[in-house]
């Protein structure tokens, strides 16, 4: 990341802006349950919010130094941090109610890993357990603001095609200064057992 693009990430001032504009947008019909996973957290901002609203957060962070301070900054709360890559997850299926991404997938340097990391969350939810999130529309201005990093914008009509072939179901997209968008994982079959 970028010099500029991580001072602005860990400002109080983009904080702000995920808890008063982005956060409660994305969330606003979503039922997180008591536990949630939270994929690419860097600095936490969205992280902050979250935890308030279900029980135990688990965030899971690729850079082992973003990891570490998070780790840090939550000690001793409903925080839960692990070093590791969205694209691989280390839990059992089935583990969370629910799961987040803010601002994040634009990280993920080629479709097929932003695939695999939404395969991966799909199959750590459980039955009937939702992914919400946002993410930035492709522009000249943030490829700018990206220089050096990488920078692999979502179009919003190829993720509902995405999550709607990986699985997920009841897909909601909102297109306006910013892509929204709540996925779900299908809900147990009748007969199946579920912990919902």
């Amino acid at each position: 990341m970028n010099k500029d693009h991580a001072e602005l990430c860990a400002s109080p001032e983009w904080a702000a802006h995920l808890h008063d504009e982005v956060l409660p947008l994305a969330v606003e019909r979503a039922d997180l349950g008591k536990t949630l996973l939270e994929v690419g957290p860097g600095p936490g901002a969205a992280t902050a919010w979250l935890r308030t609203k279900v029980d135990r957060l688990v965030a899971v962070e690729i850079e082992a130094e973003a990891a570490s301070l998070l780790a840090d900054r939550f000690a001793g709360t409903n925080v839960e941090v692990r070093q590791g890559s969205g694209t691989a997850l280390e839990f059992a299926d089935d583990s969370f109610d629910s799961a987040a991404s803010f601002t994040m997938l634009h990280h993920v340097p080629t479709p097929a890993l932003q695939n695999r990391l939404l395969a991966e969350v799909l199959r750590v939810l459980r039955p009937g357990g939702v992914l919400v999130g946002a993410d930035s529309l492709p522009s000249q201005s943030l490829h700018a603001f990206h220089e050096g990093d990488t920078y692999n914008p979502v179009e919003p009509a190829a993720l509902l095609v995405r999550l709607q072939t990986l699985g997920y179901v009841d897909i909601t997209l909102g297109v306006g200064n910013r892509l929204t968008f709540s996925a779900h994982k299908p809900p147990a079959e009748v007969g199946e057992p579920s912990d919902l």
